[in-house]
């Protein structure tokens, strides 16, 4: 297998440091030759001097400077802002781009690799969310390939397509959606599985970020805990694959060892098991059809001894999943306002500006308020984006008010 040249955007994440880990593991098989980070400038320069890529880009205009100055001596091309980042999403030798910026801020720089032909390994589930129609179909215009790398859905995709070396259906064709009964998605349930709504009033920002078997970042441990994670990979599912949504069922799972599951008609079910662990994951998607080595342990069913299972919970004590069922539901513009809204909840919440609990009611109302229409265009997309966010700001303030006063 020839060497895969790799551009990485969102390098000083949770995913990108674990990318990085599986290219080091296996440096005959790949080379990262562009990285992007948004804020973390010291991570990103080491990042750059240890593997020497040929493109590095900052978000944040104010560290270029700096950056240039700490690389200076390595032949590494330095870019900043939003031109930046998409600059390292069309780089000229990356054959594929892992994109694994958080938020509505990977939608565009993906957008632009797919324009520039490259061949996606995605952990963006916000593109899907935000965009999703308009997503797949410069997927299908650019011929490039889509593959998933969010556990859940890289679960379903290798139960799906398991030896197959011709290429990848994503979606899949209407031949082979026949032969589905449904998915499942599988949730850990996160840090207050079993909680009611009653328990969940005074949970604190440090019990929230506690996720019992992933190490991810702040936001998704966040979604992870409201169950919007779980909503959000709804929608992915249904873009991904074009089964409808009345097909996607989620369980709890708490062990996080069966990652998805696919029912067939015919009675087989296929599961992928596996430790939880991205890089298994990430290397699936940056090595498929072949697979290469990762330093995670092998999965000792023995040990572990046995695995759970329990329905989703309740609309009244986890209201997110149902609001993004509902927002695939009415379909337009809704998923992409339930993401926005969703965005600015879990960023006051971290700020300790809200309660846990404020998180479904402001995307609730959010989604009450904005009106439903279909987006033609990624800049309307993007105008709907804006107008949510600042709904949802609004909302924010209007609470921290109410809390001051109570």
């Amino acid at each position: 297998m020839p060497v895969k040249n790799i551009a990485l955007l969102g390098s000083t994440g949770s995913i990108g440091v674990n990318t990085m880990n599986v290219v080091a593991e296996n440096p005959e098989q790949f080379r990262v030759v562009a990285i992007s980070a948004g804020s973390n400038g010291t991570l990103l320069i080491e990042q750059a001097k240890r593997f020497k890529p040929e493109a590095v880009a900052i978000w944040d205009k104010n560290q270029e400077a700096a950056i240039k100055s700490a690389l200076t001596g390595l032949n590494i091309k330095v870019f900043s802002g939003e031109d930046g980042l998409e600059t390292v999403a069309g780089w000229p030798s990356a054959r594929q781009v892992v994109s694994a910026i958080v938020g509505a801020a990977g939608l565009k720089p993906t957008l632009t690799a797919i324009r520039a032909g490259k061949d996606i390994a995605l952990a963006n589930k916000e593109c899907l969310v935000m965009a999703g129609e308009l997503f797949m179909e410069e997927i299908a215009k650019s011929g490039v390939t889509l593959i998933p790398v969010d556990s859940e859905h890289s679960a379903i995709f290798q139960a799906l397509h398991n030896g197959q070396t011709g290429p990848i259906e994503t979606p899949l064709t209407n031949e082979r959606k026949n032969e589905i009964d449904h998915l499942t998605l599988t949730a850990s349930g996160g840090p207050f599985h079993g909680w009611t709504k009653e328990q969940l009033q005074h949970v604190t920002k440090s019990q929230a970020l506690a996720h019992p078997n992933w190490s991810m970042g702040r936001k998704i441990s966040i979604d992870s805990a409201t169950m919007m994670n779980k909503g959000l990979e709804v929608i992915e599912a249904y873009y991904l694959f074009g089964v409808p949504a009345g097909q996607i069922e989620v369980v709890v799972h708490p062990e996080s060892i069966i990652h998805s599951m696919v029912s067939f008609y015919d009675g087989s079910v296929l599961a992928q098991l596996g430790e939880p662990d991205m890089r298994t994951p990430i290397a699936v998607a940056i090595s498929w059809p072949k697979r290469v080595a990762t330093s995670v342990d092998n999965l000792d069913l023995v040990k572990i001894g046995r695995l759970n299972f329990f329905p989703a919970p309740s609309a009244e004590d986890f209201p997110c999943l149902h609001l993004a069922f509902k927002a695939l539901a009415t379909g337009g513009s809704a998923p992409a306002t339930l993401n926005a809204a969703n965005e600015i909840a879990v960023a006051a919440f971290l700020d300790e500006k809200i309660e846990f609990l404020d998180i479904p009611k402001i995307i609730a109302l959010t989604l009450d308020e904005m009106t439903v229409a279909k987006p033609n265009s990624i800049d309307e997309v993007m105008a709907v984006d804006n107008m949510a966010r600042s709904k949802a700001l609004e909302l924010v303030l209007q609470i921290q008010g109410k809390n001051r006063l109570s």
